[in-house]
């Protein structure tokens, strides 16, 4: 599992021309799903998304994580982020979970995180999207399988 977590002041996701989730203040995610990953798995990481704290307090220290700014979520389905360009100039996605079982475990990511988020927008799993965001900072933070090791 992958998640590329973005600090934001605002983003938002657009299909088909048309706006399907924004958010203000908050945390944008990319989500990949790889091979063998499983619930226990994403809420791991999804304890270690929102305990992050890095959000700055009074004083300008990144003190603070999502709940204690009252921050909301977009959390966007990101299958590339499986990409292995070791060899040629073609990436191969063969690490990427099955589009099933990675669809599941995107919906249980989202079910989650709407049970400890008030805000909770997304994209559209499988859907040819358009990410707009304003990184805040910038600051920009890999979750991934080095996490746990």
């Amino acid at each position: 599992m992958k998640f590329v977590i973005q600090r934001v002041s605002e983003a938002s996701v657009t299909v088909d021309d048309q706006i399907i989730g924004q958010i203000g203040k908050g945390l944008m995610v990319l989500i990949g799903v790889g091979e063998g990953d499983t619930r226990e798995l994403a809420d791991r990481y999804i304890r270690k998304m929102l305990g992050l704290r890095i959000f700055e307090d009074e004083n300008e220290k990144t003190n603070l994580s999502l709940k204690d700014v009252d921050g909301s979520l977009l959390l966007v389905s990101q299958f590339t982020l499986y990409a292995n360009c070791r060899k040629g100039n073609r990436p191969s996605f063969t690490q990427a979970g099955d589009p099933g079982v990675a669809e599941e475990l995107y919906e249980y990511i989202i079910e989650q995180c709407r049970k400890e988020v008030p805000i909770v927008e997304t994209g559209s799993f499988g859907a040819h999207m358009k990410v707009s965001l304003v990184n805040d900072g910038p600051f920009t933070i890999l979750l991934d399988e080095n996490l746990f090791a």
